[in-house]
């Protein structure tokens, strides 16, 4: 299953959920803290702090960092 490491009200993530939902794929939602230095699990997973970062375990996609790349 799809991960999506995101924060409540940032639209960048909202891009990704609403274009994960009209392509009815299922995901498991990992909200983040606000402060970037504490967000160690989406650092561990993609290199960076930022959000939204999507993980598919199933392909081997560690962590897609850029809105822009995920939607694409």
């Amino acid at each position: 299953m799809l991960e999506l490491y995101r924060l409540p009200g940032c639209p960048y993530c909202a891009k990704v959920e609403n274009k994960l939902d009209e392509l009815d794929l299922e995901y498991e939602p990992h909200n983040v803290l606000p402060f970037r230095f504490l967000r160690f699990e989406v650092k561990s997973v993609s290199g960076q702090s930022g959000v939204p970062v999507l993980v598919d375990p199933e392909h081997g996609i560690e962590g897609l960092p850029e809105s822009d790349d995920i939607v694409a």
